[in-house]
């Protein structure tokens, strides 16, 4: 039996708190990862964000209908 099948086997209560679980866990993964990049420097400087905002495609839209 795979592991997919064995969660579907689970009751339905049983699967909403794993889900909420994994939810939680990555919540708290993404709050500390955020705190230890300010903890080592590693914030944005203004010159990085010039270089990422000229490295972003440009998007223009066409008016294919009229002229």
């Amino acid at each position: 039996m795979s592991l997919w099948q064995s969660f579907l086997n689970l009751q339905p209560r049983t699967r909403i708190y794993i889900g909420i679980g994994v939810m939680v866990y990555s919540g708290f993964g993404l709050l500390l990862a955020n705190k230890a990049g300010e903890k080592f420097g590693m914030v944005p400087t203004e010159q990085h964000r010039e270089e990422l905002k000229r490295a972003l495609p440009k998007i223009r839209s066409i008016d294919v209908n009229g002229q």
